[in-house]
């Protein structure tokens, strides 16, 4: 799978997951329970090619720190420096040992996501699907109280 898939299809996400994993499972669920499409990749089973790879980190706003695990027991082991490693280096690395990644890693043409976050993961719904969820919500709405007033404050304070 080459980095077009994304761009081609505008609302799926790519969901990069390892068994065992109880974050990935939440964001699986959530991503079924909100109905959004979704490719599920095994991160052990399927082999990440070099351009997908340098996509996601293409990707990154805060660079390698958002999806490696410079922490975890596999990166350690390698006795490697990331701020010494090129580019084609880091590929290599990832690609070798995928499980130095955080996981799981969502992502789509608008938004990349690392890890379970209830309130981040919230940016895989479509911005068409956002504005049509925050515009069905009227005064006449039996839950207005409640989720308006949460919307009201939102706008008041950003």
């Amino acid at each position: 799978m080459s980095a077009n898939f994304v761009e081609r299809s505008e609302f799926m996400v790519i969901l990069y997951t390892s068994p065992g994993c109880a974050s990935c499972r939440k964001a699986k669920q959530w991503l079924k329970d909100n109905n959004i499409e979704f490719v599920e990749k095994n991160i052990f089973t399927s082999i990440l090619d070099k351009d997908e790879i340098k996509y996601i980190l293409s990707r990154c706003e805060n660079g390698t720190e958002d999806i490696i695990s410079v922490r975890s027991k596999a990166f350690t082991s390698l006795k490697k420096d990331i701020n010494d490693l090129s580019l084609n280096e880091l590929v290599d690395l990832i690609q070798k040992n995928p499980s130095i990644l955080k996981r799981p890693i969502m992502i789509s043409k608008q938004s990349l996501v690392v890890g379970y976050d209830s309130d981040e993961i919230t940016t895989m719904v479509p911005p068409e699907l956002r504005n049509i969820i925050s515009d069905s919500c009227t005064s006449d709405c039996p839950s207005f109280e409640l989720c308006g007033s949460v919307r009201q404050e939102c706008t008041e304070c950003c």
